[in-house]
């Protein structure tokens, strides 16, 4: 029987740069290849990070960036959607070939069309996640129009609450951060 090659970060160096934006990830080893997402998804996601970032800049506790290479190990690299962290944790993780080798306080994941996408984002990754020290892990399902809270429960991290169009997202995280989740969605061409 044949084995899955193995993957680490020195051999997503080798592959092909893309002209059509496709993202490479490993998880355990194990390739993972993204590919442009639906405009609903990147509107949500460009909303929530302008939203973060604004905050950031208002507290000066952190910064929010969207899909910034996050490497966790020579075979765990990934590039949440969003992600927000701490100053303190920036500083001890960001280096100068502007990776970040620590895990953010949130990660946040924007669900793609498929079941192999959905598997990834809903389970791989937030195993990964839950593993690296994530605090908070937030997946947007912008088909749905809700938004999977997970918090950390000791080594894991666990669905915490479910929002939708009639709620804010908060954290204990972000004091005094509120965003109305029906803000995330791309409004109606007339």
């Amino acid at each position: 029987m044949a084995s899955t090659p193995r993957f680490t970060i020195d051999d997503l160096e080798t592959l092909p740069d893309t002209l059509d934006d496709t993202r490479y990830e490993l998880i355990d080893g194990e390739l993972h290849i993204a590919h442009q997402p639906h405009w609903a998804h990147q509107f949500a996601g460009a909303m929530l990070g302008m939203e973060l970032q604004a905050w950031s800049r208002r507290t000066g506790r952190g910064s929010a960036n969207i899909a910034p290479g996050v490497i966790f190990s020579q075979d765990d690299a990934v590039a949440p959607d969003v992600l927000w962290i701490s100053r303190e944790r920036r500083t001890q993780g960001l280096r100068p070939d502007g990776k970040l080798y620590i895990a953010p306080e949130i990660a946040i994941e924007i669900l793609s069309p498929g079941g192999t996408n959905e598997c990834r984002d809903r389970d791989l990754k937030r195993k990964l996640y839950a593993r690296e020290g994530v605090e908070e892990y937030w997946i947007v399902d912008w088909r749905a129009w809700k938004i999977t809270v997970y918090r950390r429960a000791g080594d894991t991290l666990e669905p915490d609450l479910t929002l939708t169009d009639s709620d804010e997202i908060t954290s204990p995280l972000l004091p005094g951060f509120a965003f109305p989740v029906r803000d995330l969605w791309e409004p109606a061409l007339d």
